[in-house]
């Protein structure tokens, strides 16, 4: 289904919408190919429950909702380290410092959880599993939305899912991508503003020599396959129906906007491969969406917008040890992610998005030492960078600003 239910409102084309209404059959219109019209060159429909699209429009009651989301939250070895305390405990609340204000400024803000909540003993790569202090902390920063469909969520096997959904939750978190009993629904909803935002979370599989679900190469048994959101490259037509599947459910819920993450692409490439774009398109041409964020890669790539719909092909590493100093001189991009934003123009009379912007604040993970200590900080690339005390501290602004300068050339929004 061609996604229609979007109006685009100038300042001036708002007024004279108001102003004439009452007169509206009166002036011709555009209909396009599947019934619906056009308004400001751009396709709407009123969801009357009809599917006529010829509903009378009200007055517009229009409320801006901004949207952020972050790329992968990691928790390597040297990570978990740092965060130690004296006492035995673990506190990650520094890393997170000079983001949160961006992160709580948002009217909803989602991560993606590239790691579990397993239980001790705590490991990094290859199989993660983090002090629970580090849900607590993205909660104190202010996220509001869990994303747990990743390649890693099963590295702690099944009691691995359900302990993390049961830690991000006890933490506030409404969760998206892996459920404890395989029956909940596979999205979730969360109401801003009056308005419920279903938002679904899907990961790739690895490839599969018998037909069963395989994360990194691992194959899950039949009770944890059901728990997960997870599609496979092989047949990915299916695929993508059976998601759509899970946005139609979510709109029958009653979602009013709903958002798409999928964890996709090759690791340390630089743009969306073929996969990626097929996906998106496919995605926005059959599914009633309204934007997709993305992960995995662990680097940034564009963004744009595909047939109306914002797409952040690959946000990067929000937080993680994967950088030049482990990986090499040429994985310099790993360092740098963004904080995603998308704000909503939602006309609540007339049950459809007026508008959409992205926009983007880019993010660099400073790695420095501090009274004995390897610590690391998120730092956003913006109008303070120069004055930032992290940077000052660790004497790596100019890395910063090349950072800057790498993010600007990737995500590539006008």
């Amino acid at each position: 289904m061609k996604k229609r239910n979007k109006l685009i409102y100038t300042v001036i084309g708002l007024a004279v919408i108001v102003g004439a209404l009452a007169l509206f059959p009166l002036f011709s219109h555009e209909e396009s190919e599947d019934g619906l019209y056009a308004a400001s060159g751009s396709a709407g429909r009123i969801e009357d429950g009809t599917g006529a699209g010829d509903a009378a429009l009200a007055e517009p009651d229009i409320i801006s909702i901004d949207i952020a989301c972050v790329g992968d939250i990691m928790a390597h070895t040297s990570q978990v380290q740092s965060a130690a305390q004296g006492d035995g405990t673990y506190s990650f609340a520094d890393n997170f410092e000079y983001v949160k204000k961006y992160i709580k400024a948002a009217d909803i803000a989602l991560c993606n959880v590239e790691t579990t909540f397993g239980g001790p003993p705590y490991s990094g790569y290859p199989a993660f599993s983090s002090p629970d202090a580090l849900a607590e902390n993205l909660a104190e920063a202010g996220f509001d939305v869990a994303l747990t469909a990743n390649n890693h969520m099963y590295d702690r096997g099944g009691n691995g899912i359900v302990r993390t959904v049961e830690v991000l939750k006890d933490n506030g978190f409404v969760t998206t991508g892996s459920t404890t009993d395989g029956i909940s629904p596979r999205y979730a909803v969360i109401n801003v503003k009056g308005v419920d935002i279903a938002v679904i979370s899907y990961t790739y599989q690895t490839p599969s020599p018998d037909g069963g679900v395989y994360l990194n190469g691992v194959r899950l048994s039949s009770e944890n396959s059901v728990r997960i959101n997870s599609f496979g490259y092989e047949n990915i037509d299916a695929e993508l129906l059976k998601i759509k599947a899970t946005v139609d459910e979510a709109k029958k819920a009653g979602a009013e906007i709903v958002v798409l993450y999928y964890h996709w692409g090759e690791e340390y490439q630089l743009s969306a491969n073929k996969w990626q774009r097929y996906m998106a398109e496919k995605s926005v041409e059959m599914m009633d969406i309204d934007m997709i964020f993305a992960s995995h890669p662990h680097n940034l790539q564009e963004a744009e917008y595909v047939d109306g719909v914002p797409v952040f092909f690959s946000m990067g590493n929000f937080i993680s040890n994967q950088r030049v100093e482990t990986l090499g001189a040429d994985k310099r991009y790993t360092e740098t992610g963004v904080i995603a934003q998308v704000k909503v123009d939602y006309d609540r009379a007339n049950g459809v998005i007026a508008g959409t912007e992205m926009s983007a604040v880019p993010t660099w993970v400073d790695r420095y030492s501090a009274g004995g200590k390897t610590m690391y900080s998120v730092i956003p690339l913006d109008d303070e960078l120069e004055t930032n005390a992290v940077l000052a501290q660790s004497g790596h602004l100019t890395r910063a600003k090349g950072a800057l300068n790498d993010a600007n050339g990737l995500l590539k929004i006008d």
